[in-house]
């Protein structure tokens, strides 16, 4: 990225700060435009970028092409049997349940009755974890490759997606934390898979919520779960992840984000909608912070944004603190007997590829695998690779029997559960 488009950051957050000290309305609606910028840089866990070419097109033609695209993909269609769990300060958290099909996956084998003890084992069941500012349908290529061949449970993080707001923020004004998460996490598998053995899959803030799990209830893990899978996520010190800036760019926005968030969350209806003023900018920032590869099907681009551009900017704020306080390499340890898949994207801006080694480097008997040419959501951009990967770890764990066909990853089937 040049200098000069992170100066255009530096310098938009420097004007919500002084708009944030002026507290003027008529100051907030000539400042909510250059907010909106800086929101989509931090929707995208990002600190800075701008995607010029989405500035050559003329408004109403990317207007036009935004609805064709909304219209015509599929993604993100793929619906289960919904559920609620309660978490522990009262937030409903929603998920859906995709279960077995009897005529798609082969009876379970001696190997794994023998396993767990007896005649009729209760099925394995995949809990998936999103990120932040995205959703369980973020995991959209995956679950249509596994529908039906494993039982799997998607959710929505606390006042993401189709989850309530969090109740001890709204209520309480208390800070989100990682360990909240792991305790959310904690309160759907009771909901939704209370029994048999259990395999996790989180992506980047999904992945911290599976270590805050395993940090506060060690004995699930050691008890309950065969298979753990860490896709673009880390386990700390993401407080020096510089999001491809140069130096001074990642200083300047550390010391002011902080108040330009806290800010804007305040003023949440005015900032929304800078926020969709700046829509094209926005999209431009996602691609980038997003995807690695240029060949990114336009309409895999528009649902990432779509998902990114439906976190509220308050919630976007509410989370931020929380990952630089996020350190869990000592949980690691109770994933060790455990077979781990640990992937990432080599071009990752948001949580590098450094951060996945490190993870690595701590469970040895891990597998590890570095794509190519990806970003930050791997799985929506190379979802052959994930859906390989993650086959094969259900296979191990025996999740998934060795006789079963994963689907191809391109499916989107959205037949209902009946």
């Amino acid at each position: 990225m040049s200098e000069s488009s992170a100066e255009v950051v530096v310098d938009v957050a420097s004007a919500a700060v002084a708009a944030s000290a002026a507290g003027a309305a008529g100051g907030w609606r000539r400042a909510t435009g250059l907010a909106g910028v800086a929101i989509g840089v931090v929707a995208t866990g990002a600190a800075a970028g701008v995607a010029l070419e989405r500035m050559t097109v003329g408004r109403g033609i990317r207007q036009k092409a935004r609805l064709a695209l909304d219209s015509a993909g599929p993604y993100g269609a793929l619906r289960g049997m919904p559920g609620k769990a309660i978490a522990d300060d009262g937030t409903e958290l929603y998920y859906e349940v995709d279960d077995v099909d009897p005529d798609a996956a082969p009876a379970a084998g001696p190997r794994r009755r023998r396993l767990f003890g007896r005649k009729a084992p209760a099925p394995v069941t995949v809990v998936f974890s999103h990120g932040y500012c995205l959703s369980q349908d973020s995991w959209h290529f995956q679950r249509a490759a596994l529908r039906g061949v494993v039982r799997t449970v998607h959710w929505d993080q606390r006042s993401h997606g189709r989850s309530g707001r969090g109740v001890a923020q709204t209520r309480d004004d208390e800070p989100v934390t990682i360990e909240q998460l792991g305790r959310d996490l904690k309160a759907v598998i009771d909901a939704a898979a209370p029994e048999g053995p259990i395999v996790l899959v989180g992506h980047s803030m999904g992945g911290m919520t599976v270590m805050a799990l395993a940090d506060q209830y060690p004995e699930l893990i050691r008890e309950r779960v065969v298979g753990v899978a860490f896709v673009g996520t880390s386990s700390g010190r993401l407080g020096e992840v510089n999001y491809g800036l140069p130096v001074a760019g990642v200083n300047v926005v550390r010391r002011v984000l902080p108040g330009v968030l806290k800010a804007l969350g305040q003023r949440a209806e005015l900032v929304e909608k800078g926020r969709r003023a700046t829509a094209d900018l926005f999209a431009g920032v996602i691609k980038r912070y997003s995807f690695a590869s240029r060949d990114v099907d336009p309409a895999v681009a528009r649902f990432a944004e779509r998902m990114i551009e439906s976190t509220p900017i308050d919630v976007v704020a509410e989370y931020y603190p929380a990952f630089n306080d996020h350190d869990k390499t000592e949980a690691l340890a109770h994933f060790a007997d455990l077979p781990v898949l640990v992937l990432a994207g080599v071009r990752d801006l948001v949580t590098p590829s450094e951060h996945s080694e490190a993870i690595a480097d701590l469970l040895p008997d891990a597998e590890l695998v570095l794509v190519p040419d990806a970003g930050h959501l791997v799985m929506l951009e190379h979802p052959e690779v994930v859906t390989d990967r993650l086959a094969d770890l259900l296979t191990r764990t025996g999740a998934v029997p060795a006789g079963a066909t994963v689907k191809g990853y391109g499916s989107t089937s959205t037949a209902q559960p009946g």
